[in-house]
């Protein structure tokens, strides 16, 4: 018998990852996944999905690290079985380049991933404004084909699915005993959260099949992600933009920027263009509390605001969440759990 009823709102990679992590480890909790969108519309479907990380200011940086790690050995593991294909999870080899020498010249998540080194001067050449790089080996996840795979791995858990648009948590008072709030930007209004804001990014996927390494420019404002149908190239970091429409200013200066870092480009074929909005945040929120809703308090656990770093950070901070939900249930007056 499954007693205690935990909701799952928002279905982007942060969500689908914290669903299955409580369906898997808490047979004995009836998990439901809720969102107004799911893939291929949520934000994650756009994104790139390479493993990267930039360091939030007020977040122990061990917390960060295991958030990284976590989510890297999870996601090697699907690459490196059968399930990669189908999964969309490959490994991913290439370069992060700097016009300056960063304050930090090793990121604090070299360690996670695989053969990391600084270039040579040899290698250094083609990039003639760049003056130092990193070379190493990621994973590349591509949230089009791993959210409807996680989907079906949520389900064979147990898990319910459900489609539909909640604009406040009291809506679900009397359905749940936990609520996982994992709406990134839709916890502006869900749980009035004003320091979440959008971040606009745009990207082309090209036909480039020829190209086989990643290229990232350490602002991360320009990169070019070999994929395995396509290759991503990007991008824009336009903060408090809410435009969801393709800005072909946006198209031609990507574009050329691109091309700059990588000339055989000009003879690449654009496939589609594409605009999401990053859910952004000082620091993501991982944490919970108890919220007064009509009738009774209930246990809220957040996982949200991870801004471009969501594919890399998912499955790290869905353990936590899980974690946090763990808590919950032994905070829980008997009652709730018979």
């Amino acid at each position: 018998m499954k007693n205690v009823r935990v909701v799952v709102v928002g279905a982007g990679v942060i969500g689908v990852s914290t669903a299955v992590c409580i369906a898997e480890a808490l047979p004995f909790c009836s998990v439901t996944l809720l969102a107004d969108k799911f893939s291929p519309d949520t934000t994650s479907d756009g994104a790139a999905g390479i493993l990267f990380a930039a360091k939030f200011p007020d977040i122990p940086l061990e917390r960060q690290k295991r958030w990284f790690k976590d989510t890297f050995d999870h996601l090697l593991a699907i690459a490196q079985s059968q399930h990669s294909p189908e999964a969309g999870v490959m490994l991913s080899s290439g370069w992060q380049i700097f016009k300056e020498v960063p304050a930090e010249r090793k990121p604090f998540w070299a360690e996670s991933v695989i053969g990391f080194r600084f270039m040579t001067e040899e290698e250094l050449k083609r990039f003639p404004d760049h003056k130092f790089g990193h070379a190493f080996t990621t994973l590349k996840c591509e949230c089009s084909s791993y959210l409807p795979w996680l989907e079906n791995r949520f389900r064979k858990a147990g898990g319910h699915v459900e489609q539909r648009t909640i604009n406040s948590l009291q809506e679900l008072s009397n359905s749940y005993d936990i609520i996982v709030n994992c709406s990134g930007l839709g916890s502006r209004t869900l749980v009035g959260d004003s320091q979440v804001y959008p971040v606009r990014g745009q990207v082309l996927k090209m036909e480039a099949p020829w190209l086989q390494h990643f290229i990232r420019d350490g602002d991360g404002k320009t990169y070019i992600y070999p994929g395995m149908h396509s290759v991503t190239v990007g991008g824009t970091r336009q903060e408090e933009d809410w435009r969801l429409h393709v800005d072909e200013g946006d198209t031609d200066s990507i574009l050329k920027r691109c091309s700059r870092l990588e000339p055989s480009l000009s003879h690449g074929k654009v496939l589609s263009k594409w605009v999401g909005l990053r859910p952004s945040r000082r620091n993501p929120r991982v944490e919970k509390e108890l919220v007064q809703l009509p009738g009774r308090r209930v246990p809220v656990v957040h996982n949200y605001g991870h801004g471009g770093w969501g594919v890399t950070l998912a499955w790290g901070t869905a353990l936590d969440a899980l974690e946090l939900v763990r808590q919950c249930l032994q905070e829980m007056p008997l009652q709730a759990k018979l």
